[in-house]
């Protein structure tokens, strides 16, 4: 496997995922709110540390930069190979599974990702569609490089 390429891949199906989550969140009611999620996430964990956390706008940020950098590590693992499509399109459905099936055991909240059918729907669509993308992108930066 190319790693420079699955992580170029990951990057770029962690940037398509966020700028679309952030896009959809901000003209459909009942768009998840990872990033909400997120927040809570960092403020839980500078509160058990014993840090308080920053101001909204501060941790929304902070919570934009950590979503890219795990996704595009995570969505990296789909490769660069025949394969990449298929490990990204399952990688993506996982990660969108458990945007919907994680947050409440986690302390984090059901309502950001699970209010309503759509909610998870597009949830679930979002992570799938970084996977694909993340495939699709390293594949194409493989190809073009050779």
């Amino acid at each position: 496997m190319k790693i420079l390429e699955a992580l170029a891949g990951g990057l770029a199906g962690a940037c398509v995922l966020t700028l679309t989550h952030e896009s959809l969140r901000r003209v459909v009611p009942d768009a998840p709110r990872m990033d909400i999620l997120g927040m809570r996430a960092i403020a839980k964990l500078m509160e058990k540390a014993g840090a308080t956390p920053p101001d909204d706008e501060t941790l929304h940020d902070w919570a934009m930069v950590g979503d890219v950098v795990s996704n595009g590590l995570y969505y990296s693992l789909a490769g660069t190979d025949k394969n990449a499509l298929w490990r990204g399109t399952l990688l993506g459905a996982m990660a969108g599974i458990g945007a919907i099936t994680l947050p409440g055991p986690l302390g984090l909240g059901e309502a950001p990702s699970e209010r309503t059918t759509q909610t998870k729907v597009m949830a679930v669509g979002l992570y799938l569609m970084g996977g694909i993308v993340a495939a699709l992108a390293a594949r194409a930066i493989v190809k073009a490089t050779k």
